[in-house]
């Protein structure tokens, strides 16, 4: 095999991980992309290349988080994870833990952990991989790796997300209620909504967003029904789509351009947790993108027109 053709063989690992480390597509891309290029620029052939290459993206990952986090404790608003469609690495072996790993809650809970904490539970507890690798992609000695699992590990027991087991449920209760919002149905959406469900907007203050989370199904099961109906007159559309492993999906305008996703949350056959990203620069490499408050000017206009 070339190098080139070696390196694409590990390709889907490697945004895997950063993916996990980062919680954005695009720079877990950029990620990659300097992996190769320091693959390439390499003049001797490492004994193990999963081994050179995993702990190659876990340093840039790692590098590329210290200063994101930075960016983020100024974000506007309620920062989620870029939305990511499909996992493009697959291992039977290890597929429940690769499933969780990527859903926004989870990626949410990994936020509270420092870099290296993130990075030493990612590669062990997602992908398995021994201390003595995971000691060398962090650089630090595998008892102190040992010692970052075990905070890492506290952190994330603390609010650790919980799903329903059964896909075929989730993907039915989705489908039940992206049913109730075409329809505007008040009645319907509520009663697949959790008591205290929660709906949550990441605009990142450079799209509409709600104010503040969404809380009790009564409010959200009415906001749903009176917004989404205004929506569809002025052709907005939507296709289901597992987004982060979760049943959700992909909001678009009448020309087709992307206007944002919905992600949900189900435990005990009811919906938890309603999460909308409409940040522009979340959603580029989904495909082309609306101008947001071009769609809230219309949804308003078509309310003035309704009252």
């Amino acid at each position: 095999m070339s190098k080139v053709e070696e390196f694409e063989e590990l390709r889907p690992l490697l945004f895997s991980i950063a993916y996990r480390i980062l919680g954005s597509v695009s720079e877990a891309e950029d990620a990659v992309q300097e992996t190769w290029l320091r693959f390439d620029a390499s003049p001797t052939r490492p004994a193990s290349l999963k081994a050179f290459l995993s702990t190659t993206v876990t340093r840039v990952a790692i590098d590329v988080l210290r200063s994101a986090r930075v960016r983020r404790e100024q974000y506007v608003g309620p920062w989620f994870p870029e939305p990511l469609l499909s996992d493009p690495y697959q291992d039977p072996a290890r597929a429940a833990e690769l499933a969780d790993s990527v859903s926004m809650a989870a990626l949410l809970l990994l936020e509270r952990l420092s870099p290296l904490e993130r990075s030493v539970f990612v590669l062990r507890e997602v992908f398995g991989f021994g201390f003595d690798e995971i000691a060398a992609a962090v650089g630090r000695s595998q008892a102190a790796c040992r010692q970052l699992l075990v905070r890492g590990r506290r952190h994330m027991q603390d609010g650790r997300p919980r799903f329903e087991a059964d896909r075929r449920e989730r993907q039915e209760l989705a489908a039940r209620f992206f049913d109730a919002l075409r329809e505007g149905d008040v009645h319907g959406l509520q009663n697949l909504l959790a008591a205290d469900v929660s709906m949550v907007g990441d605009g990142g203050g450079k799209a509409p967003q709600l104010a503040k989370a969404v809380l009790g199904a009564g409010n959200v099961a009415r906001l749903l029904a009176s917004v989404f109906p205004l929506m569809a007159r002025i052709d907005v559309t939507f296709t289901q789509a597992e987004v982060n492993g979760q049943p959700g999906a992909i909001f678009r305008d009448r020309d087709g351009r992307v206007l944002h996703t919905l992600a949900l949350d189900v435990l005990d056959g009811r919906i938890q947790t309603i999460r909308s990203v409409i940040n522009p620069d979340k959603l580029g490499h989904l495909g082309p993108v609306a101008d947001a408050f071009a769609v809230a000017r219309e949804v308003k206009q078509a309310r003035r027109r309704t009252n």
